[in-house]
């Protein structure tokens, strides 16, 4: 079992910066990831980022790419998304996430297994 709890969300005005925290907790294997997903207005969950629990492997979406930023703080067991230059589109709930099967691809939020509660990030413009 894996606990996630995030936290940072607010509101922002239109080129913005904001960081999100997640704090993970239970049994993490070295070959889990952790990602940041969010779920914009009448949206479906969208993939945000990911970093690999083991060697800091990362990837952007490409919506967020030059703006945002994941990184993984091992001392902490936290995963951080810094977002800059924030855009109204970038309303949304964003959800930290863990997949534990080494064999899923990370960009596809069924691959998810485990969800923190989500936390509220609006810009306004």
């Amino acid at each position: 079992q894996v606990q996630l709890v995030e936290a940072g969300g607010g509101l922002v005005q239109s080129g913005g910066s904001l960081s999100l925290s997640c704090a993970a907790s239970g049994v993490i294997y070295a070959n889990y990831v952790m990602a940041w997903v969010r779920q914009g207005p009448g949206k479906e969950r969208e993939f945000v980022a990911y970093v690999s629990w083991r060697n800091y492997k990362k990837n952007n979406a490409d919506s967020v790419k030059g703006r945002f930023t994941i990184y993984r703080d091992a001392t902490e067991n936290t995963v951080t998304l810094q977002m800059n230059n924030l855009m109204p589109e970038d309303t949304a709930v964003y959800y930290c996430a863990t997949d534990v099967n080494p064999d899923s691809s990370p960009r596809v939020v069924g691959a998810y297994d485990y969800w923190g509660q989500g936390t509220q990030v609006t810009v306004s413009s």
